[in-house]
């Protein structure tokens, strides 16, 4: 690291731009086509190529905001504080918001941008924000912040590097966009017109085939609480030769994937059999939470064995005419808050489910549209996967490179983005 520099933000600008709202109540501030942005346009993009709103040039002269021009570094200093951007086009920005200017012969912008993301400098901002109400930094800190900088040369290929794997990652985030809403359009089609191109009826639900049902979830399925508490798992002793039961808490509705999966964290005990049978939910019930905020994030669960519930859950039992992981898909197209009893905390009963109508076909139909959704719900989960692998990578990558632990020349990127 011996050729490398340490130097302020404000030593490798050439000057700042603070911002502002132009009057809401003008109108004819609003229509111009000078593009504006607040702190909220500053995201994981991190290059800027288009406006939030437009504005006037009479809105510039009226007002305290700034343009600031193409290729420079746009920070947050209220809102949002320590979100960075690079605006490739001029723009206008609002009282959130400074426009750093950056000497481009001296400094490569893109790599100013992501070094001022690393977490020493993004803790720094952090511990020096002040305010009553909205909290920020100030300029003198914002020009305080400490770079550390390569050669010119160097700077360029650690910028490369790491603007690569932000591709990447930019690539997953389209794919995983076009593929939920593929999914969603699937869903829709499948649960109103079925697979076997049948002429329709009209129904309490809406259009569905002529030869499904539409009965109530109550008339299919069983719906209840475990009959064990959690505190009664954590007291219970094992048995030899029993069979494993675990307790899950409203908490493990915001894991990851459909299912809630037999693991480590979760609380574990071996029962008899008929007690399991007896005083459990069984494997492929669907779980909501019965009350709190886990309802508003519309939360639902498989199980994959034995399980108790904690007070806040609820598990819905198909039989044997109903594919659970038909009606599991069936349910994700419903908004449990539509449902819910309403008051300062969300409550979701079994009254409240259980008169609830679904589109029924027959079984084999039914395993047949709960394997095609899962089909597409795999390809967004794969590139879920393949983005977090990207992002876990360019965090890896911002760290060793800007603390210069490897240096670019030890670097070999290759791959697809696809």
């Amino acid at each position: 690291m011996s050729a490398w520099r340490k130097i302020t933000f404000g030593e490798v600008s050439t000057g700042f731009l603070s911002g502002g709202t132009p009057d809401t109540s003008q109108a004819d501030f609003w229509t111009g086509d000078i593009p504006w942005i607040t702190s909220k346009w500053l995201g994981d993009k991190l290059e800027l190529t288009s406006g939030e709103k437009f504005i006037s040039i009479h809105a510039v002269k009226k007002s305290a905001t700034k343009i600031v021009p193409k290729n420079s570094i746009i920070f947050a200093t209220r809102v949002g504080v320590g979100k960075v951007g690079i605006n490739h086009i001029d723009l206008a920005i609002n009282q959130d918001l400074a426009g750093v200017l950056i000497d481009n012969e001296k400094y490569d912008i893109k790599f100013i941008a992501y070094q001022l993301g690393i977490s020493p400098i993004q803790q720094y901002v952090a511990m020096n924000k002040r305010g009553a109400t909205i909290k920020g930094i100030t300029r003198d800190c914002l020009e305080q912040i400490r770079l550390n900088i390569p050669p010119l040369t160097e700077q360029k290929k650690i910028a490369h590097i790491l603007s690569s794997v932000h591709r990447a990652i930019e690539v997953q985030e389209r794919i995983i966009q076009t593929t939920t809403e593929l999914k969603r359009t699937l869903m829709h089609k499948l649960f109103t017109e079925g697979l076997r191109n049948e002429p329709q009826k009209e129904t309490e639900i809406g259009p569905v085939p002529v030869s499904w049902a539409t009965p109530t979830v109550e008339s299919v399925c069983t719906i209840k609480a475990s009959a064990m508490s959690y505190s009664q798992l954590e007291n219970a002793s094992n048995v030899a030769h029993g069979v494993n039961v675990i307790g899950i808490k409203v908490s493990d509705m915001n894991l990851p994937g459909n299912e809630i999966e037999f693991r480590s964290a979760n609380l574990e005990r071996q029962l008899p059999e008929k007690e399991a049978l007896k005083r459990t939910v069984p494997k492929n019930s669907i779980v909501f939470p019965k009350r709190g905020a886990a309802i508003a994030t519309n939360k639902k669960r498989l199980t994959t064995g034995w399980t108790v519930l904690d007070p806040n859950l609820i598990a819905v039992m198909p039989t044997k005419v109903v594919n659970h992981r038909y009606l599991f898909h069936w349910f994700n197209t419903f908004d449990l808050k539509k449902i819910t009893d309403p008051g300062p905390t969300p409550q979701l009963n079994k009254k409240d489910i259980a008169p609830l109508r679904f589109p029924m076909p027959q079984i084999e139909e039914q395993e047949a549209i709960a394997a095609a959704i899962d089909a597409a719900e795999e390809k967004a989960t794969m590139h879920i996967r393949k983005r977090d692998q990207f992002q876990d990578l360019f965090q890896t990558l911002l760290h060793e490179l800007m603390s210069a632990k490897i240096r670019v020349h030890e670097l070999e990127i290759t791959g697809s983005n696809s």
